[in-house]
């Protein structure tokens, strides 16, 4: 007897996949959503804070409230929309197969991992599939025989070749490099591009000489960028270089620098800042607080004070250090100081930017590889008139246990926004760090 056609799949949703994405449950098109009793039970402990996975548990509940309307959750309700499929609370969460006895702890993933077999077992026809951003759950469930999958929606495919935002052309001839420095300018068919991204950097070369130069999107031309200093900082590298002119560029509104530890993302992004902060109201530099073995910060000892600073110390080396550029009696080192205790130079954690207006402000965000493409949407979305926004990251480099290269929003936001004329991205590849810290990048 031939065995039942699998016409659709159920999907059943772990609590890290409503904290990555709210909106989740409609990301499945047709096929049924299950939803765990424990998920509802976990997200009421998240739903008090101002963190944003406070707001993603706020939010889907919300959402819950209103698709269930006159129904009770323990039935298959529509998802709103054509072509969507249905959703419920699973409140079964005993299975044949017990994952609790088997691994040995009555914990909340052992009971999402039953109901989700619960709900295999009494859908023989369906493919169900446990949806978890968490890799150990989805091992214990491949364990038990139970198909589980990451959360796709907002991955990037292919971080390896992910946009770099520059590139190396060579045999262009003389007579074009040449051109460059006399005129600034050339054609892009000149170096055999047709229509490049906007704000993309080239390395030029011909046989006897090199030039570095950008696309300008607003006068369709190939500009020649000059090697500048920024608050006394010089480039030492080319893409070096082309991230100093996309952080000063006033018509880029949106600048992300991709890089490994040691690059100079962060102190370029904090030069070229301090280089135009004559033209914004204030520069704010965060970043997300990831607490070392995924403490809660309450861990540490003293005030809210001293418990940050450890995750802020970072900034305020790059800060120290171009500030150090400077002799104490150069206006510019009085300067870093009146900026700092007048708060129009702010480095604080990012959760702690809710609620302030960003306009005419410039807005550094280091360690952007630990958001989620959500956070870095709600981010860039409260943006005020005049407002530049820097990202910097290394996308190898994750300090959250739900996020991946591929998740990250700094990797998708490089995906998804290249093609922008008010963009820049550059990727920065070779540390300048010291010698020792290039060894141990390269060897270790």
């Amino acid at each position: 007897m031939p065995s039942k056609k699998v016409t659709s799949k159920i999907f059943v949703l772990d609590t890290s996949v409503i904290l990555y994405n709210h909106d989740a449950i409609n990301s499945f098109d047709d096929n049924d959503v299950a939803i765990p009793i424990t998920v509802l039970e976990e997200l009421d402990n998240f739903k008090k804070g101002n963190d944003t996975k406070n707001f993603e548990a706020r939010e889907f509940i919300r959402i819950m409230d209103k698709l269930s309307g006159k129904f009770t959750l323990q039935n298959w309700i529509p998802i709103n929309g054509p072509g969507r499929g249905k959703f419920k609370v699973i409140m079964n969460e005993k299975s044949e197969l017990d994952a609790r006895q088997i691994f040995g702890e009555n914990k909340p993933d052992h009971k999402i991992l039953n109901a989700a077999i619960a709900v295999a077992e009494e859908n023989p026809d369906k493919k169900v599939v446990l949806v978890t951003k968490d890799i150990n759950l989805r091992l214990k469930a491949k364990s038990l025989n139970m198909p589980a999958e990451d959360f796709e929606t907002g991955k990037v495919k292919d971080v390896d070749s992910l946009y770099s935002g520059k590139s190396l052309i060579e045999d262009i001839p003389a007579d074009v490099i040449d051109k460059l420095y006399s005129e600034g300018v050339c054609e892009p068919k000149e170096i055999g591009e047709k229509v490049p991204y906007p704000n993309h950097y080239f390395i030029l070369r011909s046989p006897k000489a090199s030039a570095l130069a950008y696309y300008n999107p607003h006068n369709e031309l190939i500009e020649r960028v000059e090697k500048r200093p920024s608050y006394k900082i010089m480039p030492r590298n080319a893409e070096q270089v082309f991230a100093l002119h996309a952080l000063t560029n006033p018509k880029v509104k949106l600048v992300t620098l991709q890089g490994v530890a040691g690059t100079g993302k962060t102190l370029l992004a904090l030069a070229g800042a301090m280089d135009q902060k004559r033209n914004y109201k204030q520069i704010y530099l965060a970043r997300p607080i990831v607490p070392l073995s995924n403490k809660d910060i309450g861990y540490l000892p003293g005030d809210i004070k001293s418990k940050l600073n450890p995750y802020m110390e970072p900034l305020w080396d790059n800060l120290k250090f171009i500030q150090n550029q400077y002799g104490e009696k150069d206006r510019e080192y009085k300067q870093i100081n009146e900026a700092v205790e007048s708060e129009k130079l702010l480095i604080t954690p990012l959760a702690y930017i809710r609620g302030r207006s960003i306009s005419k402000v410039i807005f550094i965000v280091d360690e952007a590889q630990n958001l989620t493409p959500h956070e870095v949407k709600t981010i860039i979305t409260r943006a005020g008139e005049d407002t530049k926004i820097i990202f910097t990251g290394d996308i190898y480099q994750i300090d959250t246990p739900y996020l991946d290269s591929q998740s990250n929003g700094l990797s998708f936001l490089i995906d998804k926004i290249k093609h922008h004329e008010i963009y820049a991205h550059v990727r920065l590849e070779k540390g300048e760090r010291s010698e020792l810290a290039n060894l141990a990048t390269e060897l270790l």
